[in-house]
């Protein structure tokens, strides 16, 4: 009987203690809380401008990959308001409330998607960087976070004295760029990526909101109005559907994203341990999976791998849990491709080509990035020898086609007449100097004599002399 009874006391002295180290009521300003809240739900005036801003600012952090702009953006970003809205009110059955909360969710939503659409659709950057990326395939692993910061927040938020939690909460919930990324969506017109980030911005705000509503029950929040059992009966289980049918599409997302984990750590490992051939050098791989067949490409230079050699590859996958024979199977079924580089078909090569394809792009992009400033530099020194060779042409080329036009009009004796530049050999004392004299050829018409073509050439010297203001022009026949 006393050992009864210490047991018993033990088992309530660990109550008492658990009860006062993670207790939430003490120091519970539940009014406070309240007007709180309601203070932040509405988007008007300066509240939406500072929306605005922070939705460029988070939209310029994905666009650049930098992940410290876009965590400052989430900092000053007024979103959380109306989702702790929503919580708030469904928890005291403030339906006042609650249609104001959702009315300036919808306004801030769509805020935030015209924003973000309109800079997607005039940045020049439309690389699709890993920031934007990692938004565009919820799991339930994000339910989790929204669910727990959502905790976070609102107990940190009802305390008397404030804390720096709420900041924190905005950044790991991460409401704004799921937004932003489906405004690329938009932009973009690519519907996967606006469905994906939007779905994950909706399951953010409703296990937020799920956080807030829980909490709220918890610590007795008064009621604006109460409702019969029948209708809050009726009402939880409206909640309950709701939250399975949200969370339905991300736990199958999740699962997904598992097995393909869980397939490429088993393949890896297969290729390493099983796919490397005395003889036959495995060049390249590719493992594309799926849920009913999956399929490794293998790719060798060297030795052709034997029919054996394929069937052992296929008879060891089942070692490695890569065909369905398991309880929880990775996928139905595997096939192993061998290629050889003794196939020269189009097809290998267009194989070939497909496999390489990222390596050559990264290795053209590094190279790009690299010299971008030399290209740019010799672009720069090409254009100022365009503009110095035109400058230099204005003034010391021989405008051909008016010049030959005017002179059949003046001396109609010419027949034909074409134009060179001639370099001459001058003796100045000692030294040889070369110097580039204007060379006319002219072709008078066969009825002239030699001394009227003597005096038609120097006419035609002096005039071109005059005409092209330039000296030392030489005028032969031909």
């Amino acid at each position: 009987m006393e050992k009864n009874s210490n047991s018993r006391y033990l088992v309530l002295a660990v109550r008492r203690f658990l009860r006062h180290i993670l207790s939430i009521k003490d120091g519970t300003d539940v009014q406070a809380t309240i007007e709180g809240i309601k203070r932040d739900i509405g988007f008007r005036g300066p509240t939406a401008w500072i929306l605005i801003f922070s939705i460029f600012i988070a939209s310029i952090g994905l666009n650049v990959n930098s992940t410290a702009v876009i965590i400052g953006a989430m900092l000053i970003s007024p979103l959380m308001g109306p989702i702790l809205g929503i919580g708030l009110s469904i928890g005291t059955n403030d339906f006042e409330t609650l249609l104001r909360s959702l009315k300036n969710l919808g306004i801030a939503v769509s805020i935030a998607l015209i924003t973000s659409t309109l800079y997607f659709s005039i940045t020049p950057l439309n690389i699709e960087q890993s920031e934007l990326l990692a938004r565009t395939q919820p799991t339930i692993l994000d339910v989790l976070v929204a669910l727990f910061g959502g905790f976070a927040g609102i107990v940190a938020g009802s305390r008397k004295e404030k804390s720096s939690v709420i900041p924190g909460v905005a950044i790991a919930t991460a409401l704004m760029p799921p937004l932003c990324t489906a405004g690329y969506g938009l932009a973009t017109l690519k519907m996967n990526y606006f469905f994906g980030a939007f779905y994950l911005f909706f399951i953010n705000s409703v296990f937020i909101s799920l956080a807030t509503f829980l909490v709220v029950k918890y610590l007795k929040f008064p009621h604006v109005s109460f409702l019969n059992p029948v209708k809050a009966k009726r009402y939880r289980i409206v909640l309950v559907l709701f939250l399975i049918i949200t969370i339905i599409p991300s736990g199958v997302i999740f699962y997904r994203v598992i097995q393909e984990t869980r397939f490429n750590i088993a393949s890896e490992n297969f290729i390493t341990e099983k796919c490397y051939f005395e003889g036959s050098e495995l060049i390249s791989k590719k493992v594309s999976y799926s849920d009913t067949l999956s399929v490794i490409d293998l790719y060798y230079l060297g030795n052709d791998v034997s029919e054996e050699r394929k069937l052992y590859l296929q008879d060891m996958l089942s070692n490695y849990g890569l065909v369905g024979k398991s309880r929880f199977p990775i996928t139905k079924q595997t096939i192993v491709r061998v290629h050889q580089e003794t196939d020269m078909s189009a097809d290998f090569e267009q194989r070939m080509a497909d496999l390489n394809n990222n390596l050559r792009l990264n290795i053209l992009e590094d190279i790009y990035t690299k010299n971008e400033q030399t290209i740019r530099d010799k672009d720069l020194k090409i254009k100022l020898l365009e503009d110095e060779v035109i400058r230099l042409g204005k003034t010391d080329t021989i405008p051909y086609q008016q010049v030959s036009r005017e002179i059949k009009y003046h001396f109609n004796e010419v027949d034909r007449y074409s134009f060179a530049k001639a370099t001459q050999v001058i003796n100045i004392g000692d030294t040889l100097r070369m110097d580039t004299i204007p060379l006319f050829a002219v072709s008078f018409n066969s009825q002239l004599g030699a001394n009227e073509k003597e005096d038609l050439k120097t006419r035609i010297s002096d005039w071109l002399q005059i005409r092209l203001n330039t000296k030392g022009i030489r005028v032969i026949e031909y």
